[in-house]
């Protein structure tokens, strides 16, 4: 373990907050170094096992008291408040002498801050290495993707995002569906997907930016789904969108939830936030979606039950 002012080059380091395992009221910066163990190190991978800042504030939700950065490496956004769970690729670039510094900068009010963020170091050969540019990468056939700081109840939706969420396309697998996460409160209205306008009131799904024809409504934040469409319309649409927001996840203008499914490989979503909330967006969440890959289908006609082939 290291914590504020450290300098490491050992694989599996973990960074944690002064004070650790209890939290730390204390304001400043808190920084770690890392270096290479060996100049065939590509990435380094950032596991929040715990992460908990003050969160962003309450107008355009910018991370103004806590943050989180990543200097050194390919880019990284500032982020705050919650981050359990979620992790972070950073590319190392060539070389043995470029380090990689996390800075955890807190001020302002007083709050239980603490965490716990786990360094892997990959080499350039390894499985695990992460495709380019994917500031996250999750791997097997289903899963959850969430934003920083994702609440249903009370997460805000952080603003200056602006990266990629990849996951691996694995064997024999050829699309891939994504549904808004269950909501916090059965029977209530979910606020899973919540992008943009005031989230108190039903806002319907805005898309943009693909072949429908539609003025494009996403203009300053947005998931992108490369050629998302409702998945299970019959005939399946022949258009398609790029860019969901508003306040209801699908892939037509619309208020109600349905599944979207995209057939670009690989499989990648590109979320982006600008610095303005108010006045038009209000409590907006964030995102979490349920992904499935589905495996690739054939024209040949299915073989028939057994016991109509007769005898042989």
């Amino acid at each position: 373990m290291a914590s504020c002012g450290g300098v490491v080059r050992e694989n599996g380091t973990y960074f944690v907050n002064p004070n650790h395992p209890d939290s730390t009221d204390g304001t400043g910066s808190c920084q770690l170094t890392i270096l290479k163990m060996h100049p065939d190190i590509c990435q380094v991978r950032l596991d929040f096992d715990h992460f908990s800042l003050n969160g962003p504030e309450i107008v355009n939700h910018i991370c103004n008291t806590d943050q989180f950065l990543v200097s050194g490496g390919s880019p990284a956004p500032t982020i705050c408040g919650s981050a359990t769970g979620e992790h972070m690729y950073i590319d190392a670039g060539m070389g043995q002498s470029n380090p990689i510094i996390l800075t955890v900068i807190t001020s302002g009010p007083s709050f239980p801050r603490s965490w716990r963020v786990r360094i892997s170091q990959i080499p350039c050969g390894a499985i695990a290495k992460a495709d380019q540019g994917c500031l996250q990468y999750h791997t097997g056939v289903s899963g959850r993707v969430k934003s920083f700081n994702f609440d249903p109840l009370t997460g805000r939706q952080l603003s200056n995002q602006d990266y990629s969420i990849c996951i691996r396309t694995e064997r024999n697998f050829c699309s891939i569906q994504y549904t808004a996460c269950p909501g916090a409160v059965p029977g209530n209205r979910s606020r899973t997907f919540t992008l943009s306008g005031n989230s108190n009131s039903v806002v319907q799904a805005m898309v943009g930016g693909g072949t429908q024809g539609s003025p494009n409504s996403c203009t300053n934040d947005w998931l992108m789904v490369p050629c998302a469409k409702i998945a299970d319309r019959l005939p399946m649409a022949s258009t398609c969108e790029d860019k969901i927001c508003g306040g209801t996840f699908n892939a037509e203008v619309s208020s109600v939830e349905r599944t979207v499914v995209s057939t670009i490989r690989p499989f990648r979503l590109a979320f982006h936030t600008d610095s303005i909330e108010a006045p038009t967006d209000v409590d907006n969440r964030g995102f979490c979606l349920d992904y499935v890959q589905q495996p690739c289908t054939s024209n040949k006609v299915p073989p028939r039950p057994w016991g109509q082939y007769g005898s042989q």
